[in-house]
């Protein structure tokens, strides 16, 4: 049984007198550990479906099933504590909070879960030391480079060991060099923390390091389309 399960996934909202679909009855399935890349060109519904995946927000209709929970039909509340503790987000432009050091941005997770303080400093450490910036802890965003940032904001995303890790545009805001090490990076979680990794992206050099590649357009995967048109 596939981890992940979108059934008929639909996503509408109104913009003015407009209705707008960014996804479109879409059926997909992802597996348990897969690393898996989504393209397409803006508007195509990409960031809806991580959003919607992520429990960040919910379906107009259809089933998003995951892990057996069909997280489309959770209350406000219930579908908060479900992303706490199953979902890790790494965002483009890191979202690290600058006040805070690498080590705080790290454990703000942890705080919303019933560890200690010894538990969060062994899980914020871990994390610190899988991403290879545990030399960093003390610094603050502003000290650090764009993939150094971008390093903190991937441990905070493993820190709670979530079962899905979705990126949006995890490279789009660094230069090359550090991409391919974020990139590598993110491959090599996904494989050590036996964890599905699902990430938006519109290089195509980076869905080198997924598993699988899918590619949407006008909210449904171009290969649906296809099955519509003939």
């Amino acid at each position: 049984m596939p981890l992940i399960e979108c059934r008929q996934l639909t996503r509408t909202y109104k913009r003015g007198d407009q209705e707008i679909t960014p996804l479109d009855h879409l059926d997909l399935d992802v597996e348990a550990g897969e690393f898996l890349a989504l393209m397409g060109p803006s508007g195509s519904g990409k960031t809806t479906l991580l959003n919607l995946i992520a429990g960040i927000d919910r379906p107009t209709s259809g089933e998003l099933i995951i892990q057996g929970t069909n997280i489309a039909t959770l209350s406000r509340s219930a579908l908060a504590g479900w992303r706490r503790d199953h979902v890790g987000y790494i965002f483009q432009l890191y979202n690290l909070v600058p006040v805070l050091t690498a080590y705080e941005n790290v454990e703000l997770p942890l705080l919303l879960l019933p560890f200690s303080r010894k538990e969060r400093h062994q899980r914020v450490s871990e994390a610190l030391n899988m991403v290879g910036i545990a030399d960093r802890h003390d610094h603050y965003p502003r000290q650090l480079s764009g993939g150094q940032e971008q390093r903190v904001a991937i441990a905070r995303a493993i820190v709670t060991a979530p079962r899905i890790i979705v990126a949006d545009e995890p490279t789009g805001d660094l230069d090359k060099s550090s991409a391919h090490d974020i990139l590598t990076l993110l491959q090599r979680l996904s494989h050590e923390m036996n964890c599905t990794l699902i990430m938006v992206t519109h290089d195509p050099s980076a869905t080198e390091y997924a598993s699988r590649t899918l590619h949407l357009e006008k909210g449904r995967l171009v290969e649906q389309l296809e099955e519509v048109a003939s």
